[in-house]
């Protein structure tokens, strides 16, 4: 899958369409399951002023990729907000596109919680992030 279905992800609203931070940053989704989700970043773009990439585009793709899998984790009628993120950055990264794969660590009623591992192009990690989301129910009238 190219970028990211909007189609297909649950509360994500139309009035965002051109604000969306995963596309300014070059964040594609390639496998997406409620148990392991995959997307993939350039490096180029997402420079801090040092010329490495900057841990908060990491932290954008752990929290985007960690967001999707709460939603698809989340009971009909809910949706799921971030409540915590945190990241620890193992290794700089100049070049290439780095590969996050999510996997839930725990999938509650009002909480799940995903860790994130960000690799470079040659496999070795670089960052790895836990997210945990609360789940709450839509407001009334939402159409998401």
């Amino acid at each position: 899958m190219s970028g990211i279905d909007r189609d297909k992800l649950p509360g994500l609203r139309a009035e965002v369409a051109d604000q969306f931070l995963p596309d300014k940053l070059g964040i594609d989704v390639t496998d997406w399951t409620p148990t392991r989700l995959v997307g993939t970043m350039p490096v180029k773009g997402n420079l801090q002023p040092y010329g490495l990439l900057h841990g908060g585009a990491n932290a954008v793709l752990a929290e985007t990729l960690g967001s999707i899998a709460a939603v698809l984790n989340a009971p009909t009628g809910k949706l799921a907000v971030g409540l915590e993120l945190s990241c620890t950055h193992h290794r700089a990264v100049r070049t290439g596109q780095v590969t996050a794969v999510c996997t839930p660590l725990h999938i509650g009623r009002t909480t799940s919680t995903f860790e994130i591992v960000i690799t470079d192009d040659q496999d070795r990690r670089t960052c790895t992030a836990r997210l945990t989301c609360v789940i709450i129910a839509k407001a009334p009238g939402d159409p998401s």
